[in-house]
């Protein structure tokens, strides 16, 4: 252990010291120019604390410190595991699926609108599933095709008065012609390269949606978008029809339960066709997958037009739960948390990816009271899963390593 130790202190000392000189501008500096330091190093001192802690513990089971709580703790896990798979797979989603249904009935007004948000993060989750996990792309302008299809759904709503569910397959089909289009010129690229360019894409996007008002009122977003709607049947005098629009907050979270079960069953089912086998084998080698007769840049473009189409839907809903959408939804930001939620839960697994999701939406909600430190607490987070579980929290069953790794 000790010298496990002697490897990383230096590195330690350094990352604090330098974390440090990052948090004293935030908390030391004040608007009337005067400068402190106590409630800086307060904080640090926290942040060592609890940094150090996390750090004997990396290096206690690097040495094989650790080995009688871990055999322990992996024997439980195996025992459950074994114990779960006793009931068939089906048995569970249906339980989970019933769970889901009932969730509104116990949960206040908050509860539901958290719920609402990790079902269209999971949709997005999923959707980004498609380009990172399986075809193995890093995209970092994803949030954009999210802007397309809200602002597809608020366009024809407003300006053309059409309902929701007749917008709702143009929204995505829109952000899949965008996807598309966006993908074309740049899947050529590999790795780095290609994360630049789609991270540029996504920004282009934005900034267009932010200054064309003649189209989308630039800044000042679109107001009035009308809410999920159906039709009940009357038998007064004949026949005829009323809309009815979704105002209860319980309807729109069975609207976007089902989209986020739409889009699960989805992804599973590309995941498990001939077209995710061809994701995969692009994935782990394209160079291989190419010599192998598999045409790389079609799939490529496939998968990328695919997590487009399934942002733009999630895109149509929630601009339907806001009635008003503006650029300032779609940021750099919004791409780089779901991004983080695929690789937190396990890139490639459906299960890891909701996971992710309600780790990264729901739990801040939990702790809502440290939400100054919240995204200095969600940075540590991703560092230690790193460390630990650099697959995610529940890792794919069929995932590899790809060439560019090997290589570097």
């Amino acid at each position: 252990m000790i010298q496990e130790f002697k490897k990383v202190w230096k590195p330690y000392a350094i990352g604090m010291l330098w974390l440090l000189g990052l948090i004293w501008p935030m908390l030391g500096i004040h608007p009337d120019g005067t400068l402190t330091f106590q409630n800086t190093l307060t904080v640090w001192s926290y942040l060592l604390a609890g940094s150090f802690v996390c750090l004997v513990i990396y290096v206690m089971k690097n040495s094989g410190s650790l080995t009688f709580i871990s055999d322990p703790l992996s024997r439980a896990a195996t025992g459950m595991k074994s114990a779960g798979s006793t009931l068939p797979s089906w048995v569970w989603i249906l339980l989970i699926l019933v769970l889901a249904c009932i969730y509104p009935q116990f949960a206040g007004r908050y509860g539901t609108d958290v719920a609402i948000n990790v079902l269209l993060y999971i949709c997005l989750g999923l959707g980004l599933n498609v380009v990172v996990g399986l075809a193995g792309m890093l995209d970092l302008g994803y949030i954009a095709f999210y802007g397309v299809g809200a602002y597809t759904y608020a366009l024809l709503n407003t300006v053309y008065g059409l309902s929701f569910w007749v917008c709702l397959p143009f929204a995505g089909v829109f952000a899949c012609i965008v996807g598309s289009l966006v993908g074309y010129p740049t899947l050529r690229m590999r790795g780095d390269y290609l994360a630049i360019v789609t991270l540029g894409f996504g920004e282009i996007i934005r900034i267009i949606l932010n200054n064309w008002m003649e189209l989308t009122n630039g800044p000042n977003g679109i107001l009035g978008i009308d809410r999920v709607g159906f039709f009940r049947i009357l038998f007064e005098d004949g026949i005829s029809f009323e809309t009815m629009w979704v105002k209860k907050l319980q309807l729109f979270y069975y609207f976007a339960l089902g989209l986020a079960v739409f889009t699960a069953v989805g992804v599973q089912r590309l995941n498990m066709s001939r077209v995710g086998r061809a994701w995969e084998s692009i994935r782990e080698d394209e160079t291989a997958a190419e010599l192998m007769g598999v045409n790389t840049f079609i799939y490529k473009l496939l998968a990328y037009a695919t997590g487009a189409a399934f942002a733009g839907l999630a895109g149509a809903f929630f601009a339907a739960r806001m009635k008003f959408v503006s650029p300032e939804s779609f940021t750099f930001l919004e791409s780089a948390m779901v991004l983080c939620m695929v690789v937190l839960g396990g890139m490639g697994s459906i299960p890891g990816i909701v996971l992710g999701v309600v780790a990264l939406i729901a739990l801040p909600e939990v702790f809502r009271e440290l939400e100054a430190y919240r995204m200095l607490v969600f940075g540590a987070t991703m560092i230690i899963m790193m460390l630990f579980r650099p697959a995610g929290l529940i890792p794919a069953k069929r995932m590899g390593t790809r060439s560019e790794e090997k290589e570097g």
